[in-house]
């Protein structure tokens, strides 16, 4: 039996991929589960239009996230850090940290988890930091570390 794959099974093949399996298998797991529909005329098509649909997401995503990458590279962001009185920082500078200087800075929410720190920031001053926005784009900002 011919199933189109609805999300990616490891033994199987990636989502949306056309595979012939037992009709045992593809009528008590994969169907079952909503893991496949039956490869029809009218689900090939809804294939081809989904395809199609996330091919058009994915190019609007990616002009999005180049734009998002050209706002962040126009202004510094400023976050402070705690100094003792020989200039050594107490701590450093994390991501969580960052990314609420970006949100004041640019009014743009951005996830901690795609600030990318080669190293931790422990001093004072500037510092390019680059953010992966996007699997094909690596946006970067400008970091200034103030002491306080």
């Amino acid at each position: 039996m011919q199933v189109i794959l609805l999300e990616t099974i490891k033994e199987l093949g990636e989502k949306n991929a056309i595979v012939e399996v037992k009709d045992n298998y593809a009528r008590n797991f994969l169907l079952k589960k909503n893991k496949a529909v039956e490869a029809t005329p009218k689900t090939l098509n809804d294939r081809k239009l989904r395809i199609a649909n996330d091919e058009k997401v994915a190019e609007e995503n990616l002009e999005a996230a180049q734009t998002v990458a050209n706002m962040l590279s126009t202004k510094e962001v400023v976050v402070s850090i705690k100094v003792g009185e020989n200039g050594h920082a107490f701590g450093s500078v994390t991501s969580a940290e960052i990314a609420d200087g970006i949100n004041e800075t640019f009014n743009y929410k951005i996830d901690k988890k795609k600030i990318v720190l080669k190293q931790p920031i422990k001093n004072v001053g500037r510092f390019d930091v680059d953010i992966k926005l996007h699997p094909k784009v690596l946006g970067k900002i400008n970091l200034v570390v103030k002491g306080l």
